[in-house]
């Protein structure tokens, strides 16, 4: 991954992390960045004199996303569902294509149903456009639950003791089963 501008760090969220981040090619004065994060795309445009403009596309409100690669470089367009809409010309073509699967992965696990995916490949040119149904109800997950196995969490037996009493108290236990299984986690202790 590339070195970021501080002001990128300064706008990300608490807990939120960057999962994948391309910078422009070509520029005359500071670079662009496309930003993928485990909760939103983020486009920074980099100024003069600590100048910066930065747009963020949310997952759960990322309508589009276009993606050409040439034999040069390649260019990304984002829109949002209010209308907003970035293009972001001559990225770095092979780090381009890690960043539009981060992208892709990250929209099907906030979308309700599968996001539709329209892909082309010529002899010199491929391009993908990824596009969000409309949907009423999505799923808010951050990315890094989706990359991220889950961990098994171990109950603790203090916890287990007390929903064992529970049981007995309930009457769904006798107490013979009651005293064989809290000996067992008192021994755990």
């Amino acid at each position: 991954m590339i070195d970021l501008p501080e002001q990128v760090s300064e706008n990300l969220y608490p807990g939120e992390k960057i999962v994948y981040s391309v910078k422009k090619l070509k520029s005359l004065e500071k670079p662009m960045y496309l930003i993928v994060t485990d909760r939103r795309v983020i486009y920074f445009d980099q100024k003069l004199l600590g100048r910066y403009d930065l747009v963020d596309f949310p997952y759960e409100k990322l309508e589009l996303v276009s993606y050409t690669k040439g034999k040069i470089g390649a260019e990304f367009s984002l829109v949002r569902e209010d209308g907003k809409k970035v293009i972001i010309p001559w990225m770095e073509k092979d780090e381009s294509q890690q960043a539009i699967i981060a992208i892709r992965d990250a929209l099907n696990a906030v979308s309700v149903e599968q996001i539709s995916i329209d892909k082309k490949k010529g002899l010199m040119k491929e391009s993908w456009t990824l596009k969000k149904p409309k949907e009423v109800i999505t799923r808010t997950l951050p990315m890094t639950q989706v990359i991220e196995t889950k961990k098994e969490v171990k109950e603790d037996p203090i916890e287990k003791l007390k929903k064992l009493k529970e049981l007995y108290d309930m009457g769904l236990l006798t107490e013979e089963e009651y005293e064989t299984k809290r000996k067992e986690l008192l021994e755990k202790l």
